[in-house]
């Protein structure tokens, strides 16, 4: 494998909105990431991806972008980007930033000119179809739910959208708008970014026929994404954006890839992929119920560890993936990947042991090392993220009460990964000293970095020792590049696995169980290396341990 300036990598994703306010706005900015570079210089991050950050309306959270070239005022200036730029490559940091290019914002200038003239250049920027018998021209549902098509004014034509309505789909077709869209990327990379996180990359190949499929819902429509994973050719566009812009620049990708096509894992992060990366969502695709969040399944452990020991032993016979445990679009993984008895911080450095020194590129999501867990919403009114009304209208219209339809929301909403970051046990979790966008989660005053700062057994705490392991002079090699063997696997509640690395073989094995449960060695052990709980020794010639509830241990083995 040709080794690459970011394989040994921790990254660190950042959602601007939600981090740190500065400026008493309740919005976090700029100013307040700057500061904190440090911080997370101290965690072990290498790579900060930031969710959007440009001119936008904000009605899906700044995926709805006005302006490719411009900072959102809410955030800060052109001038504060270049500042944390250039304080991010004194401490040795990358910045990448989102990439949103399977739709823009209906505020977009393109978009206006189209609206303007929709027979003219501008429109074709998009997909314009005429109707079919008074009606959109085919049934797709939107991932935001009602239909995809939005009538154009003043005409017999509707628009294609994915997502919201206000977020129209970009015509990949037309040549000169690819050309639009290389030259901004391509503009980012000469600034000094080190790359991006490539947002619903996989819709830009459409079917041009637009054809209805049967409808899966009682609104009688189907899901977009039918259609998307009907159609082939997507590779080209990839192919091009790649030799484009990113090649030229060793610039780091990592892509969100949903409805990937079996077989197509080697063209999209092999030796000569599309990307750098791609995020593994295997395990999070495990709650994905039939018709919405409310008939979402809990996530059965022998499942989840199934799913994950499958996902790295595919991956690692052509190349790395971005492993996450949660991030803006999801809950938060505490409450999502534990169960009850195990949301503790024993179960939670366990489950952060478990990702991050798997193979691939570990993603940590803001919040993560402190523990962060999904908040208490008491109505539909708490809630800004506008999937997780939708979803709260579904589940009442499929004959949920109130406090059911609101049970899954608090569940399931990306709402839970967006509440502030908790600094510290003053007013709004000292995000901000006005009012917050959005609610602080309440246990702020149990879980928050100030507090974790001063205790030596901290989730935090125990997250640096993890990331600094990791990429120890001694481990970095075989944390990196080792194979990855699963173990144990036949047991009730173990997760544990070997990385490899020539003669050298790490055990990792934690018992995600509410019991205690003996394991036994199949190597002599050279030593501890780590665990999530103290008193835990290895005599020399022991042949077994026994792994506490919520407990993981790393071991080098002879």
């Amino acid at each position: 494998m040709d080794r690459k300036w970011w394989h040994d990598k921790v990254a660190y994703q950042i959602y601007p909105k939600s981090f740190l306010d500065t400026n008493g706005d309740g919005i976090g900015d700029l100013r307040g990431i700057i500061s904190k570079l440090d911080y997370l210089k101290e965690l072990g991050i290498d790579i900060i991806w930031l969710s959007p950050i440009y001119k936008s309306p904000f009605v899906d959270q700044g995926y709805d972008i006005a302006d490719y070239y411009a900072i959102a005022e809410e955030f800060g200036t052109m001038e504060e980007f270049d500042e944390l730029l250039a304080e991010a490559k004194k401490r040795e940091m990358y910045i990448i930033m989102d990439l949103v290019i399977n739709h823009c914002s209906d505020q977009h200038e393109w978009f206006q000119k189209a609206l303007a003239n929709p027979e003219g250049k501008y429109a074709d920027y998009f997909y314009f179809r005429k109707g079919k018998n008074g009606n959109p021209p085919s049934n797709y549902r939107s991932y935001f739910g009602g239909s995809c098509w939005e009538p154009v004014p003043g005409t017999d034509k509707y628009y294609l959208h994915m997502f919201a309505k206000e977020q129209p789909d970009l015509n990949w077709e037309n040549q000169e708008l690819r050309q639009e869209l290389y030259n901004m990327v391509n503009w980012w990379l000469e600034k000094g970014l080190a790359g991006f996180r490539i947002d619903a990359i996989i819709n830009i190949k459409k079917d041009l026929e637009f054809p209805s499929f049967d409808p899966d819902g009682p609104d009688g429509l189907a899901g977009c994404w039918k259609m998307v994973e009907s159609v082939d050719g997507i590779g080209e566009y990839l192919e091009d954006l790649k030799k484009n812009t990113f090649q030229k620049y060793d610039a780091f990708t990592v892509a969100e890839v949903f409805n990937m096509k079996k077989g197509e894992l080697q063209k999209f992060i092999g030796k000569d992929g599309y990307f750098s990366t791609i995020f593994d969502f295997s395990a999070h695709c495990l709650s994905d119920g039939k018709h919405g969040w409310y008939d979402a399944p809990q996530i059965d452990f022998k499942e989840w560890r199934e799913t994950v020991i499958n996902s790295q032993l595919e991956v690692q016979k052509c190349g790395f993936e971005a492993n996450i445990i949660e991030n803006h679009d999801e809950p938060r993984g505490a409450s999502r990947f534990l169960p009850e008895y195990a949301v503790n911080p024993d179960g939670i450095k366990m489950l952060g042991t478990i990702n991050i020194l798997l193979r691939g590129i570990p993603f940590i999501y803001q919040g993560q090392e402190i523990g962060m867990q999904n908040a208490v919403w008491n109505s539909i009114e708490e809630y800004d993220d506008i999937n997780t009304k939708d979803q709260y209208d579904i589940a009442r219209k499929a004959g949920l009460t109130d406090q059911e339809a609101l049970a899954a929301c608090g569940r399931m909403s990306r709402d839970n990964a967006r509440t502030p970051v908790q600094w510290s046990h003053t007013e709004n979790a000292g995000f901000t000293v006005g009012t917050p966008w959005l609610k602080v989660n309440s246990n702020y005053k149990e879980i928050n970095v100030e507090d974790q700062e001063k205790d030596e057994d901290s989730i935090l705490n125990y997250y640096r020792r993890l990331i600094r392991l990791r990429k120890s002079e001694e481990f970095r090699e075989i944390f990196t590049y080792g194979e990855f063997v699963p173990v144990y696997h036949d047991t009730e509640n173990i997760m544990a696995y070997y990385r490899l690395d020539g003669d050298r073989r790490i055990l990792v094995a934690a018992n995600f169980g509410k019991e205690a449960a003996e394991i036994e060695f199949e190597y002599p052990i050279k030593k501890m290396i780590l665990s999530n709980q103290k008193g835990v020794e290895i005599e020399e010639g022991k042949r077994g341990l026994r792994l506490e509830s919520c407990q993981v241990v790393i071991l080098e083995c002879e």
